[in-house]
């Protein structure tokens, strides 16, 4: 197991600074944003899964010719106190790396959820003391603000799109038709899930300059395909208006209202729960500018081909230490 495991911190590497990078200040993403997605979780998932068992193949290599059967002799170690002199300083440090890694991931996944569920809960019993149903009782509140406001508060079947009266007032009823059908897109689509997750990764590893870099573009993509579904039964220039004037409230119409006791829906704090970290406000601004810039001036989405050698890239990624660590011997 001596080559997988370095083969395992190379790809952990590579994945956790070039390849981000890489793919953070490239174009083609706004062509394909569900293609570009697919990527982003690819490398996210197949980087951890390779963090951790570099570390893990590491610390089992004196004991086992491949995971299997290290795991086991380890359980041996563990459980009925078999002798642990085959392991070295830096074995018995690497497996507790391991341990503590994968234990601090999963814990950060775990309390992320909890602390946005609690805040959603908070938010939406706010919103039942301070909002009023719309008329149109499709799933909508409304508050009494002027600054343009809008955004959807995910909760299953009270899952519910929030509107500013100041909004309604701005908007034409096709500009409204669009945010209403963007917001629901969110809602439909299950895009709180995958920003909790890169959240939690932010929140997991924030001394990664790349969870910030994918974070913000998870962020940016979501809200193109939310455009995207909009466009369906919308003009472009509708859908740019509308976002014109949600962006022209303070902080891109996320700011704070000005009811009582309503907590700020800082860079969807709907879809996460969570307040804005630093940044986020120009980070809120850069994803405007590049919807805006994308309807203005539209690309023709990827070829079949190219998004088909994207996917398979996305395969590839997970493929690769997967087999490296559970193929027997597959490196020696």
């Amino acid at each position: 197991m001596f080559w997988t495991s370095y083969l395992l911190a190379v790809l952990a590497i590579v994945l956790a600074w070039p390849v981000p990078v890489f793919l953070s200040r490239a174009s083609w993403p706004a062509r394909s944003p569900f293609t570009a997605m697919l990527l982003w979780q690819a490398i996210a998932l197949a980087g951890g899964l390779s963090m951790i068992g570099a570390m893990l193949v590491y610390g089992l290599e004196p004991i086992g010719d491949n995971l299997i059967a290290g795991l086991r002799a380890l359980a041996g170690m563990v459980l009925f106190n078999a002798p642990t002199t085959a392991l070295g300083f830096w074995h018995i440090f690497a497996l507790s790396a391991a341990a503590l890694l994968l234990a601090h991931l999963v814990f950060t996944l775990l309390l992320t959820y909890y602390r946005i569920e609690r805040q959603r809960r908070r938010h939406r019993e706010l919103l039942s003391l301070l909002a009023s149903p719309s008329a149109d009782g499709t799933g909508t509140m409304v508050i009494s603000h002027d600054s343009p406001v809008a955004y959807c508060l995910p909760g299953g079947a009270r899952s519910v799109t929030v509107l500013s009266d100041g909004l309604m007032a701005a908007l034409e009823p096709a500009e409204l038709r669009a945010v209403l059908i963007h917001e629901n897109a969110h809602l439909s689509q299950r895009h709180h899930l995958l920003l909790w997750a890169f959240a939690a990764w932010r929140q997991a590893l924030p001394w990664l300059p790349t969870t910030r870099l994918a974070q913000e573009s998870v962020n940016s993509l979501i809200e193109m395909l939310a455009d995207d579904v909009a466009l369906r039964t919308e003009s472009k220039a509708t859908l740019i208006k509308a976002i014109a004037i949600v962006a022209s409230g303070p902080s891109g119409g996320m700011a704070a209202m000005a009811a009582p006791g309503l907590p700020a829906p800082h860079a969807h704090l709907s879809l996460t729960g969570l307040e804005a970290p630093s940044g986020a406000v120009s980070g809120s601004a850069r994803t405007t500018v590049s919807r805006v810039s994308r309807l203005l001036s539209p690309q023709p989405p990827l070829p079949a081909a190219a998004r088909g050698a994207v996917l398979a890239g996305c395969v590839l990624l997970l493929a690769l230490p997967t087999a490296l660590l559970v193929v027997p011997g597959l490196l020696g």
